[in-house]
């Protein structure tokens, strides 16, 4: 089976190893001569980086690059991104990289041309109409992980340095006009990226299959996201270089950030304000809070994973299904609790203030307190 694909849900994808070099292409579709490239200081000097700013420039299209971008991107970096954008004289930005490159580059074009403080764009109600639409500038992303999916997202993760909490920051401009996804990119990361973006990957497809929010499609595509996470990471864990394994990743990233319109829920409520306090990876803290939501969750989505575990060949129903998702964090080397991660129990009454405004919150399926939180990270600890 030949893993290439032009798709056009949720946007216009060009899918497959080497379609890097349609990237002048790409820029040409959205109306870009000078684009800027935004990355995080890790790959800055990586060969993928590198040689797309060779494939850039060859075609006239300048080399331009950002790489000022923390691990959890924060607005200091957003001002810096957007004074080096109007500086450069850009007319667009590719977003490259895991999640940290790929939501600061989409806020660096959302915010290049706005008024207004980057908090007044947050996922609250109807905020994003705040927004001048037509100084939004047009996005490429090109994810280098396999996790986030922010490159098919309408919402960028940004921590405000002075509270250290994490904001969403909506638009449905903030989609990408045009995304590749290239697998040839994603085969020199390290084994614990692997997982922990691996993870982030099944954490989106889980919680949205958990939502209590009506979305057929999010549901249907959350099942087959979670399949491929199970059949696929231990290969790419086990080998960086396999290719399918690395390109059936990428697919489940795309996958997890589609699905999840239905909703996310207390595994990201949680896992937010812990890395905007610790830093900590957002996947792997995902991972870490997940055994913990499935058994607080159990009463009302036991139903829904009875038959998710025999779509995915695990035996036992639900308790098959959270015995699974154990060994599976085991088997990729994932703590088996948040003190692991730096976190005291003297820490979660903060992490509980941070959790309970989260906008996760909405979609989990038993109503989120101050109370059940409290209890949540004392058991995930």
């Amino acid at each position: 089976m030949s893993l290439v694909g032009n798709w056009s849900y949720p946007t216009t994808i060009k899918f497959g190893a080497g379609r890097i070099r349609e990237l002048p292409e790409a820029c040409a579709a959205a109306g870009m001569k000078n684009p800027l490239l935004v990355t995080d200081k890790g790959l800055a000097d990586l060969p993928i980086t590198q040689s797309t700013l060779d494939i850039l420039e060859d075609s006239d299209l300048g080399r331009g690059l950002f790489a000022d971008v923390d691990p959890n991107p924060n607005e200091k970096n957003l001002h810096a991104g957007v004074a080096a954008y109007n500086a450069g004289g850009h007319d667009g930005v590719i977003a490259f990289g895991g999640g940290s490159g790929l939501d600061l580059g989409k806020m660096v074009a959302f915010m290049s041309g706005q008024t207004r403080p980057v908090w007044d764009f947050e996922d609250i109600g109807d905020w994003w109409t705040r927004a001048d639409a037509d100084a939004i500038a047009p996005i490429i992303a090109v994810p280098t992980t396999a996790g986030t999916g922010s490159e098919v997202g309408r919402a960028s993760v940004i921590t405000n340095s002075q509270s250290h909490a994490k904001k969403i920051i909506f638009h449905p401009k903030v989609l990408p006009t045009v995304v590749i996804c290239d697998p040839e990119l994603t085969v020199g990361m390290p084994n614990f990226i692997t997982a922990g973006t691996g993870l982030d990957a099944f954490a989106h497809c889980v919680e949205a299959f958990s939502s209590p929010h009506y979305h057929p499609m999010s549901q249907g595509i959350a099942l087959e996201g979670m399949r491929l996470v199970k059949d696929y990471l231990p290969r790419a864990y086990a080998d960086g270089t396999d290719i399918e394994a690395r390109a059936q990743m990428m697919s489940a990233a795309a996958m997890g950030a589609t699905a999840f319109q239905k909703g996310l829920g207390a595994i990201h409520a949680m896992s937010h304000p812990i890395g905007a306090v610790f830093n900590t990876h957002h996947g792997t803290t995902n991972a870490v809070c997940m055994p913990s939501v499935l058994d607080f969750n159990a009463t009302a989505i036991a139903d829904r994973f009875q038959a998710a575990a025999a779509y995915l060949g695990i035996g036992g129903g639900f308790d098959g299904f959270r015995k699974f998702v154990q060994d599976f964090n085991d088997s990729l080397g994932i703590p088996r609790g948040l003190s692991e991660l730096g976190v005291t129990e003297a820490d979660i009454p903060e992490l509980v203030r941070g959790a309970i405004i989260d906008p996760s919150c909405g979609g989990n399926p038993i109503e989120l307190t101050e109370a059940n939180l409290t209890a949540l990270f004392k058991a995930a600890l």
